[in-house]
C-alpha cells in the first residue's frame, strides 16, 4: 500500500519547478519590497504546513519504536539504534534538529489505543488543530507546550491544556487584544508568562533541578584549541550576557582631529569568536583582580615556559602550564607582555640560577594610563580600561621599557593579533597614535587616539 507517495511526488515536483522559475526568472530579485514580503510570508506558510506532515511523521516513527523488544522496533528493522538516528538519515538534518522534530512531535501527536486501535487526543488538542491549519510550525508548537511541560505534574493537564489554548488564540491573531499572529518568540513569552502564573511555587523546584545540573567541563585538548560545555544557571548565563553585551559594543572613534569620514573598522570575527575573545578578556580581569583564592600563596598565574632562544627569534613552541598542546612563541609573547618574566638557567636539567621578575606595570602607571587612554585604543573597539592589558609599544625584549611612555591599552583581542590585523602603533612624545590599515585608511597617516573624556573635551576646544 502506498498511500501518500503520489501525492508527495506530485507535490515535489510543483516545488521544485517554482523553486527552478524562481531562480531562473530571478522571481525574488525582480519583486517590489511589498511582494518580497508576501513571497516570504507565503513560503512561510507552506513551510509551516510541511512541517505539520513532518511531525506526523517523525510521531508514527516514534510510536512504532516504541516496542518493549528491540527486534521490534521500526529503528532496528531499517538499521538504527534510535529514532534520533533514524530521522537524521533520512531528513539529513543534525541531531539537534532531530531531537527538536521528538519533542514537538509528541507534544502534538495523537496517540494510538493498543486495545481498539483508536486515536487518542493529544496532549495539547489547540496546538494540533493550530498545526494542521498551517499556524504553527515546529518553532511554534515548541514555543507553547515545553514552557508549560516544566510545570508537570505540579500543575494539572487541564490547565496545561486551558493555558495552551489562550496561547494559540495568539498565534491565531484572536486573541484579546486583536494583534496579529504572533511569532515562535512572542508565543513563547506568552506561555512562560502563563507557566509562572499556574506555577508560581515552581521556580525552586526548577533551580534545585538546575543547581544539580550546573557543570562546566574542559574538554581534552586538541590543535585546534579545547572544547568545552556544560550548563550555567540563568543568572550565571545572565551575567556573562552582559559582559558580552558590555565587551561587544563598539562605542570608540577617532579623536576629532582625525578625518571625520572614517568611522569604526569592519570586525570580520564571528560573534561566537568575539564573545570568546570577551570571556578571555574577562579570565585576565578576574585572575588580576585579588579576589581569587590564592595558589601556593599568589594569585592565579599562568604559567609559560618558553626557551630565551625561541621567543627572542620567535620560532619554536612554548607551553602553558595546565594544557597540554604546545603554544606558539607569538603567543608566549602576548602573555610575557602584559605579565612578568623570570628568567632561570638551567644546564644539563639542574637550575642554576633565578633572576627576579621584571617588567609589568604596576598599579600606579596602569591608573595613569588608563586616565590617559580611556579603554582600548584601536579605533571602533569601545573595550573600557578595566578589561583592557598593558602592551609595551618597543618590546622589553628589544629595550622598551616598562614606562607610561611606552605602555598602551589594547583589549585581549587586539592585544593577541596586534601583529595580524595589521594595525600599527607607537608614541610620540608619551601620546599613543596609530596607523590604520590600508584597507580602511588609504592614507596611512599616524592620528592620535584616546577615549579620555577629558583629552576629547581638549580636543574639541581646540578645534
Amino acid at each position: 500500500m502506498d498511500l501518500p507517495r503520489p501525492p508527495l511526488r506530485d507535490l515535489h515536483k510543483q516545488a521544485a519547478s517554482v523553486v527552478a522559475r524562481s531562480d531562473a526568472e530571478r522571481w525574488l530579485e525582480r519583486a517590489t519590497e511589498t511582494e518580497l514580503a508576501q513571497q516570504l510570508a507565503a513560503v512561510g506558510d507552506l513551510q509551516r504546513l510541511v512541517e505539520a506532515l513532518l511531525l506526523d511523521a517523525v510521531g508514527e516513527v516514534m510510536r512504532r519504536s516504541e516496542q518493549p523488544v528491540r527486534d521490534e522496533r521500526m529503528t532496528s528493522h531499517l538499521g538504527c539504534r534510535d529514532v534520533t538516528e533514524l530521522v537524521e538519515k533520512l531528513t539529513r538534518v543534525d541531531a539537534r534538529s532531530a531531537a527538536r522534530l521528538q519533542r514537538a512531535a509528541t507534544a502534538a501527536r495523537q496517540t494510538v489505543s493498543e486495545i481498539t486501535g483508536e486515536r487518542c487526543a493529544a496532549p495539547y488538542p489547540e496546538v494540533r488543530e493550530a498545526m494542521i491549519d498551517g499556524v504553527l510550525g515546529v518553532d511554534g508548537v515548541l514555543a507553547i507546550t515545553e514552557p508549560l511541560r516544566t510545570t508537570a505534574p505540579r500543575v494539572s493537564e487541564s490547565a496545561r491544556r486551558d493555558a495552551a489554548a489562550i496561547v494559540v488564540a495568539e498565534a491565531r491573531g484572536e486573541g484579546p487584544d486583536g494583534a496579529p499572529p504572533a511569532c515562535a518568540a512572542l508565543l513563547k513569552i506568552h506561555a512562560q508568562t502563563w507557566a509562572i502564573a499556574l506555577d508560581q511555587d515552581g521556580a525552586e523546584p526548577r533551580e534545585r533541578a538546575a543547581e544539580r545540573k550546573r557543570s562546566v567541563v574542559l574538554g581534552t585538548a586538541t590543535p585546534h584549541g579545547v572544547p568545552v560545555h556544560g550548563m550555567l544557571l540563568p543568572d550565571v548565563a545572565a551575567q556573562l550576557q552582559t559582559i558580552f553585551d558590555a565587551q561587544l559594543s563598539p562605542k570608540v572613534a577617532f579623536v576629532p582631529d582625525g578625518d571625520p569620514s572614517l568611522h569604526a573598522p569592519r570586525d570580520d570575527r564571528s560573534r561566537a569568536q568575539r564573545q570568546h575573545d570577551a570571556f578571555a578578556a574577562a579570565l585576565g580581569v578576574a585572575a588580576s583582580s585579588g579576589l581569587l583564592p590564592t595558589i601556593g600563596g599568589h594569585a592565579p598565574t599562568l604559567v609559560v615556559q618558553v626557551t630565551e632562544e625561541n621567543l627572542s627569534k620567535g620560532k619554536g613552541y612554548a607551553h602553558a602550564q595546565g594544557c597540554d598542546e604546545p603554544i606558539s612563541t607569538d603567543v608566549a609573547r602576548h602573555i610575557a607582555c602584559a605579565g612578568t618574566i623570570q628568567r632561570v638557567t638551567s644546564r644539563d636539567g639542574r637550575i642554576i640560577a633565578i633572576g627576579n621578575e621584571e617588567r609589568v606595570f604596576n598599579r600606579h602607571q596602569r591608573r595613569a594610563i588608563a586616565l590617559r587612554d580611556g579603554g582600548c585604543i584601536i579605533p571602533g573597539c569601545g573595550a573600557p580600561a578595566a578589561w583592557c592589558e598593558i602592551h609595551h609599544v618597543v618590546e622589553h625584549a628589544v629595550g622598551g621599557p616598562t614606562h607610561t611612555d611606552n605602555g598602551v591599552l589594547l583589549c585581549w583581542f587586539h592585544h593577541r593579533f596586534l601583529d595580524k590585523i595589521g594595525w600599527r602603533i607607537r608614541m610620540n612624545r608619551g601620546v599613543p597614535e596609530v596607523m590604520a590599515p590600508i584597507w580602511f585608511d588609504t592614507s596611512m597617516t599616524w592620528r592620535a587616539v584616546t577615549t579620555s573624556p577629558v583629552r576629547l573635551r581638549s580636543a574639541v576646544t581646540r578645534t
